[in-house]
């Protein structure tokens, strides 16, 4: 079905281009100096989340191997590369990819801030019992998906019976110590709306997060992040069966915040597919759309920063981390 018609076939009224938008605001989007190196190790994972913007579950297979692995390490490690201060590893579930923990350990080893975007119930999986355990003897930070504080919130988005497990997986990282003032051990949690709308405001939502959570179960975390459902895969899909594509990419359109430009991810961060491509972020690798440099994997670079000052690849779907209070990796990017 073509990405511009409803179950009806009727032609939608889309907003202008995503580029058009910042050509007439005055924007050229550009890459800064590397910081942040994402890693996407694979697809697979242990849930299939309505919202899940690379289309993550069981049945995935895409997987990185130990040796796209030790090339990111190798890159890590060339001169020049000190001002990389991040690694961020994202899946599907990180955390079940076997090259996972060498990962964590090389980086660290680096001297890498080392961050897991973690989906709290895979720490609660078969061969997984020792993985918090794993994560806080390295000092990792843990991101961990939460998109609301109760059941049927949860439950909806992301299966049955994943609140309970959650719940369970943030009392026990609160037991080694994350969350708690003191600790060095840093837990966000990360919120997304749970249909075709804007968050909230962050602070409002991280005050209401701290209460239910600390009132009904006792769980301490250090902040809230909040992420805008981006246009793309199962979340796009769902929009495209029920007609309120038209109606959500107008509200990003119209939700437009220059304020938010400054701090796209896409400015100091590169991401890395499980295959070892090249992407300005993870939402324009999971619609493929690559650096717009010669260079499109890790074997054609000779180092990470490479790609520093190029221009940006956009989508129409970057109207999700432009909108409203805007949207990325690190929540929101202004008031």
């Amino acid at each position: 079905m073509s990405a511009n018609l409803t179950d009806h076939d009727t032609p939608l009224r889309m907003p202008p281009a995503f580029s058009r938008t910042l050509e007439t605001r005055g924007h050229r989007l550009r890459r800064r100096a590397l910081t942040t190196l994402q890693i996407n190790v694979g697809r697979r994972c242990n849930q299939a989340c309505l919202h899940c913007h690379v289309g993550a579950g069981p049945t995935r297979t895409e997987e990185m191997t130990p040796a796209t692995a030790e090339r990111l390490v190798e890159l890590l490690e060339g001169p020049g590369e000190e001002g990389i201060h991040t690694v961020d590893i994202t899946g599907g579930a990180p955390e079940l990819n076997p090259s996972f923990r060498t990962l964590v350990e090389q980086s660290r080893r680096l001297g890498k801030h080392v961050i897991d975007r973690c989906n709290l119930t895979v720490l609660l999986e078969p061969g997984q019992e020792d993985t918090a355990r794993f994560l806080a003897a390295h000092g990792v930070e843990i991101i961990a998906s939460m998109p609301c504080y109760t059941t049927e919130n949860v439950d909806r988005q992301r299966g049955r019976g994943v609140f309970e497990r959650s719940i369970e997986a943030l009392k026990k990282l609160n037991t080694l110590g994350y969350g708690r003032p003191d600790s060095g051990l840093v837990l966000r949690l990360v919120y997304n709306p749970g249909g075709p709308f804007l968050p909230a405001a962050q602070c409002a939502l991280e005050a209401d997060y701290r209460t239910r959570l600390r009132e009904d179960f006792g769980i301490e975390f250090n902040g809230l992040l909040t992420l805008t459902n981006a246009p793309i895969r199962r979340f796009r899909r769902q929009l495209e069966r029920t007609g309120g594509l038209e109606d959500y990419m107008w509200l990003l359109h119209e939700g437009f915040n220059d304020d938010t430009i400054a701090g796209l991810m896409c400015r100091d961060l590169l991401s890395v597919s499980w295959d070892g491509g090249l992407f300005d972020c993870d939402f324009n690798q999971a619609v493929d759309l690559p650096v717009r440099k010669k260079a499109r994997d890790i074997w054609e670079l000779s180092s990470l920063r490479a790609l520093d000052g190029a221009p940006i690849a956009v989508g129409d779907h970057c109207y999700s981390c432009t909108a409203g209070a805007g949207s990325s990796c690190g929540g929101a990017l202004a008031k």
